[in-house]
C-alpha cells in the first residue's frame, strides 16, 4: 500500500514514518506549515526543517501553508492530502498521534471523505516503552520548545537520550506532564533517524525563554554524510 505520512518534523511523526516504512511503501511526506504559532492542529516550532528531513530520507514532500485558524486549517490539511493522492497515488495516511482525540478524529474524518486508510501506529502506546524504543533505535531528536513548568531554558536544544528520559519521567511523576510531551508540554525536532540517508547538522540557532516557555529556533542547517 502506498502511504503518505503527516510530518511535523517532530519525533512522533518521524517514528511513525519509520514504522510505516517497515510494513508498507511510504510514497511521500505531507507537511502543513502554519503561520499561527498557537495552531490547534499543527506542530509549529521549526516546521521549516521538514524539507531538509525529506531530503535526508530521500522521500518526496508535499507541503502547503495555512493561516492556522481553528477548523479552517483542516481545509488546508485536506488540500495537502488531496495533492498527495493526485501526485503520488497514496491509499492511506500515517500519523504520529498518541493521545490527541482532537487531532485524530479530524484526520480520520478527512481520510473517510477521501476514501483513504488512516494508520496511527503510536495510538495509546505505552509512553515509556515508546520513548525507550525511540532512543534505542537511533533517533536523534532534540527539544525545540518548552511550554510548562518545570522546564527551564537548559532544555532547549537538548537531545532526548536515556538521561533526559529519566528526568522527564521524574517530571511526569511529580508534575503530571505527559512523558512524550503529547499534552503540549514540549516539542521536538528530529536530526537523524534510522531511515535517513544523511543526518542534519545545525550550524546556527537561537533561543528565547521566559516563564517556563521557550523556543529553540534553527536558523541554518545542512545535511552531512552518515
Amino acid at each position: 500500500m502506498l502511504l503518505g505520512v503527516l510530518c511535523s518534523g517532530g519525533k512522533d511523526s518521524l517514528y511513525a514514518c519509520g514504522r510505516a516504512i517497515e510494513e508498507e511503501e511510504v510514497a511521500c511526506l505531507i507537511s502543513v506549515r502554519s503561520r499561527n504559532e498557537e495552531s490547534y492542529m499543527f506542530h509549529t516550532p521549526n516546521v521549516h526543517m521538514v524539507p531538509l528531513q525529506a531530503e535526508a530520507a530521500g522521500i518526496p514532500l508535499v507541503s502547503v501553508e495555512t493561516e492556522g485558524k481553528e477548523e479552517a486549517e483542516l481545509s488546508d490539511l485536506a488540500r495537502a492530502i488531496r495533492l498527495a493522492v493526485d501526485g503520488h497515488g497514496i491509499e492511506g495516511i500515517v500519523t504520529g498521534a498518541l493521545l490527541s482525540v482532537y487531532q485524530s478524529t479530524r484526520i480520520q474524518r478527512i481520510c473517510r471523505d477521501l476514501d483513504l486508510w488512516c494508520f496511527n501506529p503510536l495510538w495509546h502506546a505505552d509512553q515509556e516503552r515508546y520513548m525507550g524504543r525511540l532512543i534505542d533505535s537511533g533517533f536523534h531528536a532534540i527539544i525545540t520548545g518548552v511550554f510548562s513548568a518545570p522546564f527551564d531554558a537548559t532544555w532547549l536544544g537538548r537531545r532526548i537520550d536515556r538521561k533526559s528520559l529519566a528526568e522527564l519521567k521524574q517530571f511526569s511523576e511529580k508534575y503530571g506532564i505527559t512523558l512524550t510531551g503529547e499534552g503540549g508540554e514540549y516539542e521536538t525536532l528530529v536530526l537523524d533517524a534510522p531511515f535517513f540517508k544523511k543526518r542534519i547538522v545545525i550550524d546556527e540557532s537561537g533561543a528565547g525563554y521566559c516563564n517556563f516557555r521557550g523556543i529553540f529556533r534553527v536558523r541554518n542547517a545542512r545535511l552531512e554524510a552518515k
